[in-house]
């Protein structure tokens, strides 16, 4: 019998039951808001999609008998635009949709995510402003209440601002590196980057610093004030203000359930505005995102040629992991919906993914420095998981602390799916696993360099092998950083995975070079090897799970002290 291909599920009658049960719950809080029905084919025309703005990347796609492009649906929000742009009249607006639909994503490999999931989403077309993004938000929380969602949390950010603040660049080239950064959720890149930049040092500040604002109101205080040393005026916060006054919390419930992140600015070429994400209890990642996309639309109408539109889904599988009732009746069934997400106790300790191997010594003298009573991982013998507490008190208290004990290649993984909620490695660790990732600090420990290499006494057979063959064949433990080298230098490479001595490779004719990291060069010298390309310099860095760094203090408190101690 053949099983299911990866990153595809059965859902049984006793877990679609619970998916059942929730959908019938959100659907009922759309549909008292006068939202209609709308579905959108499974398979769309890959061109008409990308006219409303960036596409989503898709694994599956196809030729049809007409030779058209098609993709799988990889979203709901742009077949929804293509399908009001052609269908309706701007006689209709205002719409208000809704919808339940499945979509199709790529997924890295062997990583445990899923390839399909279901979203439950909403678009309001037509009404824009403060009123849009009152109700879009408005509805986002009604329907986190009535699922009853486990200390659920909206976090509000929007892109403007930091448009605003790279429009000032003056510099195409660098506006897409810092976008890049960004997306990548990359702030020490992002710094290394600012500070080679010959632009002014206000500007310089504000692009850096931006993004690691999060907090209550009180956040779009010192977001103006950066943004006003960077000549860009209020206007450009003046939306969320709007948004935060016009939301009924209730003054002893709006601090607990609605903050601000300006790192939450991904999509810079399909919303315009208001971005935001519901988060749950415990939970790596949110259960729901959107925003406002008023450009996409516009030209749609000839009587309208500005439509303003915002719009919200949720992820079926994510609010199934969340609930509190899938963790009290059906905890196996809640394990495999999670989409790679572990769910964690609110209240939990803090929990670091310490390196071990040459990391470790340094890792635990940056911890010990930041306040961690460190102790008993000096001689941890088998032990994998061990618990300690803040030496220090005070406002920056994080108080209990959890460690676990992983390689250094794994500690992305760990980081990402919620096992831990935040990490420690290097550079390269961090590109290989190529997860959603908040890199804050630089630790500036375990420098080494990326180099290309090969056998001295094999000078020149490279060049001629690839003359010969058109491909330089590679051997390397880092299989995606050579790939992406050798792209961006134009280098057609087959490259040869390997899990250790992979200097061996040239040396027995297997390949033509080597792909790896070097300290001091001692292994290169007593192989004979000569270093043929530099690649780049790494380091150790302090990253974070996005959603943990947005619903738990303690994870920027760590953040800050060790970017103290490493100065």
């Amino acid at each position: 019998m053949t099983a299911t291909p990866w990153g595809f599920r059965d859902i049984l009658p006793e877990e679609a039951q619970a998916r059942e049960d929730i959908a019938l719950t959100v659907r009922q809080c759309f549909k008292q808001h006068g939202y209609l029905p709308i579905e959108t084919p499974l398979l769309e025309d890959k061109a008409a999609l990308e006219e409303g703005g960036r596409l989503a990347d898709t694994p599956f796609k196809l030729f049809d008998d007409d030779g058209r492009f098609l993709v799988v649906r990889p979203d709901n929000t742009l077949p929804i635009v293509r399908l009001v742009s052609t269908r309706m009249r701007a006689d209709d607006l205002p719409l208000r949709l809704r919808y339940e639909a499945p979509v199709v994503r790529a997924a890295s490999r062997n990583t445990g995510a899923s390839r399909q999931f279901t979203q439950l989403g909403y678009e309001l077309i037509g009404v824009g402003g403060a009123e849009g993004d009152a109700e879009v938000v408005s509805l986002a929380i009604e329907a986190a209440r009535a699922l009853d969602l486990p200390a659920w949390r909206v976090v509000c950010g929007s892109v403007r601002p930091f448009k605003e603040l790279l429009a000032r660049c003056e510099d195409a080239s660098l506006a897409a590196e810092v976008i890049g950064f960004v997306h990548e959720n990359n702030f020490v890149d992002l710094d290394a980057r600012m500070a080679q930049a010959d632009i002014d040092d206000a500007l310089k500040r504000a692009i850096c610093e931006l993004p690691r604002l999060c907090g209550g109101p009180e956040v779009l205080d010192a977001a103006d004030a950066l943004l006003a040393a960077a000549g860009v005026g209020a206007e450009a916060t003046s939306e969320l203000r709007a948004l935060c006054a016009a939301l009924d919390f209730g003054e002893d419930d709006r601090d607990a359930r609605l903050s601000f992140d300006f790192s939450i600015m991904n999509s810079f070429d399909y919303y315009t505005g208001l971005v935001f994400k519901v988060y749950a209890a415990g939970m790596p990642d949110s259960v729901g995102s959107g925003g406002r996309y008023d450009a996409v639309l516009d030209g749609a109408f000839a009587s309208a040629p500005h439509v303003p539109a915002a719009g919200l889904a949720f992820s079926l599988e994510r609010l199934e992991t969340a609930r509190p009732s899938a963790a009290e009746e059906a905890p196996a069934v809640r394990s495999a919906a999670g989409d790679c997400a572990v769910a964690r106790a609110a209240e939990a300790p803090l929990r670091i993914a310490v390196p071990k191997g040459s990391l470790n010594k340094d890792a635990l003298r940056v911890l010990e420095e930041a306040g961690l009573d460190v102790s008993a991982l000096r001689d941890p013998g088998r032990h994998l998981i061990f618990r300690a507490r803040d030496l220090r008190e005070g406002a920056d208290a994080i108080g209990e602390v959890e460690y676990i004990i992983v390689r250094p290649t794994d500690a992305p993984a760990f980081v990402a799916c919620g096992g831990a909620d935040c990490g420690i490695c290097g550079r390269d660790s961090l590109i290989e696993a190529d997860l959603n990732l908040l890199q804050l600090v630089d630790l500036k420990f375990g420098a080494c360099r990326f180099i290309e290499a090969e056998p001295a006494w094999r000078a020149g057979e490279a060049e001629r092998a690839y003359a010969r063959r058109g491909s330089l064949r590679v051997a390397t433990k880092y299989p995606r950083i050579a790939s992406a080298w050798y792209q961006a230098r134009g280098v057609n490479a087959d490259i040869v995975s390997l899990h250790g001595n992979i200097e061996l490779g040239p040396i027995v004719g297997m390949t033509d070079r080597i792909v790896d990291i070097t300290a001091t060069g001692t292994t290169l010298r007593e192989n004979d090897l000569v270093i043929t390309g530099e690649i780049m310099e790494c380091a150790a860095r302090f990253f974070v799970n996005p959603g943990r760094a947005r619903l738990d203090a303690r994870v920027r408190r760590l953040a800050e002290r060790l970017a103290a101690v490493v100065g």
